[in-house]
């Protein structure tokens, strides 16, 4: 008897073992799938076009306790093997079964679990990467690779995606997962860093977009001087246009922020009075005038905020009406 209230410790019973799994019966076309996969035989066309049918059904049906047994009968050999063969070969509608949200979360199972199997599943994703990304289901199957393949399948992914990375901030889906890799990057990681740098290197142009304003506006909100900084050495030059556009201001109203001075100066030496006045009366470029003088205010540069104040003071007059913001702050000095 065990001291100070323990239970008595009871001896396994001699010969005695766990109980075997209790699984699920498989369907009749599921385990047709079982059968195959677990053959050494290679596959007529029909049977393979057959079990492509039965596979995409299995890995998109509502009910997932199909496909955990077939994988757990199956086990981590060459039975799985052929099957992930099977489901990511150019005979399978792999984009089809990663578009589709339980097909997505089938594969994401399957993910890290080989070497072998991750091969198949990388050269899938290499070989349709754009479309996968511009997919939100797809896009979960790529990301959760990025984070459990080795480094090396790692590696070849981030060299797809930085020469991708450009069209991907100019598509409606694709800007979306863009940015969720650019909230997990670290600025100081070599490939986190590769890609920034690459928005950054082509903020001029992503900051005219509809899409990829908001990729450039998002590396800014990560706050990291480099990254603002090689933002602000691609738009120099272009701060007036980007400020009469409408997403263009968004990110110059950004850059004030930090990178004052810079879009200051372009205001003032790239406009005359008349044109900062135009500037000012825009939709879009009076919020970034107005910006423009509060930020140099705040920093008490009198040689820029005077300059601005003295060139938009003769046409005061003019920036009255339904955007009157610039002239309303004029008037309180």
């Amino acid at each position: 008897m065990a001291n100070g209230g323990d239970h008595p410790t009871v001896p396994p019973r001699r010969g005695f073992t766990s109980p075997p799994r209790r699984g699920v019966d498989l369907t009749e076309e599921n385990q047709s799938l079982l059968n195959s996969f677990r053959s050494s035989a290679a596959l007529t066309p029909q049977e393979t076009a057959t079990c492509t049918q039965s596979l995409f059904r299995l890995m998109t049906s509502s009910d997932a306790s199909q496909f955990r047994e077939l994988v757990a009968r199956l086990g981590d050999g060459n039975d799985l093997r052929r099957m992930v063969s099977l489901l990511t070969s150019n005979n399978a509608p792999f984009l089809q079964t990663a578009r589709n949200e339980n097909g997505s979360n089938r594969m994401q199972d399957l993910l890290g679990r080989t070497d072998d199997l991750d091969n198949f599943f990388l050269i899938a994703i290499l070989s349709r990467f754009f479309d996968v990304m511009c997919d939100g289901d797809s896009s979960r199957l790529a990301l959760r690779g990025m984070r459990v393949f080795s480094q090396e399948k790692r590696a070849a992914m981030y060299d797809h995606l930085l020469c991708d990375a450009v069209n991907l901030a100019c598509d409606a889906d694709g800007y979306v997962v863009l940015n969720e890799i650019i909230d997990d990057s670290d600025p100081r990681s070599f490939y986190g860093g590769r890609l920034l740098y690459v928005v950054a290197r082509n903020a001029h142009q992503l900051s005219d977009h509809a899409f990829g304003s908001r990729v450039v506006q998002r590396v800014l909100q990560l706050n990291d001087l480099r990254c603002t900084r090689d933002v602000a050495v691609s738009l120099r030059g272009h701060c007036v246009y980007l400020s009469l556009t409408k997403y263009g201001s968004y990110v110059v109203e950004m850059l004030l922020d930090t990178e004052a001075v810079m879009v200051a100066d372009e205001l003032l030496w790239g406009c005359n009075g008349e044109e900062l006045a135009l500037l000012a009366r825009n939709e879009f470029g009076s919020f970034v005038v107005l910006k423009a003088l509060r930020v140099t205010r705040e920093m008490y540069r009198r040689d820029l905020f005077g300059v601005l104040v003295d060139k938009l003071m003769p046409f005061v007059h003019h920036l009255g009406g339904f955007h009157g913001r610039v002239r309303a702050f004029l008037d309180r000095l």
